[in-house]
């Protein structure tokens, strides 16, 4: 790191703080509850590719987040995680971004975070060609259809590429993703079809895996109500070929679900508040933490009852907003590999 970033380091660090955990106490989870005065607010309609697959600064948060999961020759599994946050310090503010990357094996879990600002080209996304990036890392092809996906840390690596075998997929009502009674939304689409190839790098050497990877993006200007406190996400690849996204927001009482059926050939069939149920099964501590790493997941419209396990019950993320991220494995009426990411636990 130059002397430059040296110095913006701790500004950039105080600006996500006042962003993302000051409001946290009475807003949500990291803020996300916080009222919308003054940005842009979602609405549905289509999307509008390939601008949607770049920034939108006029809303207060978004993020382009990948999720891997791979083998070995020996059938070994991994998780890769790459995240790029962008967040709004006011409606006509200034934009700092954050990017996480993880990388996660039955027995290590390894991660890293990355701080940045606009306009010093260290960080930023462009729609055409599609580039998602901070520093060295980066989410980048000539379209999100075929990217490459690389991120490093001190002790980790990955140089992934990832090509899409199906469509896009809109959640919610034609990528109107509701969050709560209320009302509040995002706007919301993701690649849950690209196969992936390429290498990670552990302290003891350099693995080829190959996988499926699940690209979501999606933006927001008050993503949840004041009441919800975090959320249990999933994003499921059966061995049928079909897939499953689902969510809980926890509200301290029921919580509020959604969740998305895709068909192997693309064709998406959402469902709304109360359809899918995600059961705690089996908690772990980690952080001083008590976290759930074995979920039942029922959604009975579709036949689907399977229980969820994390393939390494210690994937904390302990990043500047904290939370547990990582693979699972998928037994029951289907069987198949996933991720889990969990927020909100104290």
């Amino acid at each position: 790191m130059n002397g430059e970033r040296r110095k913006f380091w701790p500004l950039v660090l105080c600006l996500l703080a006042l962003v993302w955990l000051q409001p946290a106490l009475a807003q949500g989870f990291a803020g996300l509850g916080t009222g919308a005065d003054g940005f842009a607010e979602v609405q549905p309609g289509p999307f509008d590719f390939p601008a949607d697959h770049g920034a939108h600064p006029g809303f207060r948060i978004e993020w382009w987040y990948v999720t891997a999961n791979l083998q070995d020759a020996n059938g070994t599994d991994y998780g890769a995680q790459w995240t790029l946050f962008r967040s709004a310090l006011g409606p006509d503010g200034p934009q700092v971004w954050m990017a996480h990357a993880a990388l996660t094996s039955p027995t290590q879990h390894f991660l890293a975070e990355r701080l940045g600002r606009d306009g010093t080209g260290q960080s930023g996304v462009t729609a055409r060609p599609f580039a998602a990036w901070v520093d060295e890392w980066e989410l980048s092809g000539p379209t999100p259809d075929n990217v490459r996906m690389f991120a490093q840390g001190v002790d980790f690596a990955y140089d992934l590429k990832l090509a899409a075998k199906g469509p896009l997929v809109a959640q919610g009502d034609g990528g109107f993703s509701v969050k709560s009674a209320a009302g509040q939304a995002s706007r919301y689409y993701s690649q849950p079809f690209y196969t992936v190839s390429g290498t990670v790098t552990l302290p003891e050497g350099d693995v080829s895996v190959t996988g499926q990877a699940w690209l979501d993006r999606e933006w927001s200007s008050q993503l949840l109500n004041a009441d919800q406190q975090g959320w249990d996400w999933i994003s499921l690849h059966f061995d049928s070929g079909e897939k499953l996204m689902g969510f809980v927001l926890r509200d301290g009482s029921d919580g509020f679900t959604s969740g998305t059926w895709i068909a192997a050939d693309g064709t998406a069939a959402p469902f709304g508040d109360g359809a899918l149920r995600l059961t705690a099964q089996e908690r772990h501590r980690v952080a001083g933490r008590r976290v759930p790493v074995v979920w039942r997941v029922e959604l009975p419209e579709r036949g689907i009852d399977v229980t969820i396990s994390a393939i390494n019950r210690d994937a904390w993320m302990d990043t500047l907003v904290p939370y547990w991220e990582g693979p699972v494995t998928i037994k029951g009426t289907h069987s198949g590999r996933g991720y889990l990411e969990m927020t909100g636990y104290e």
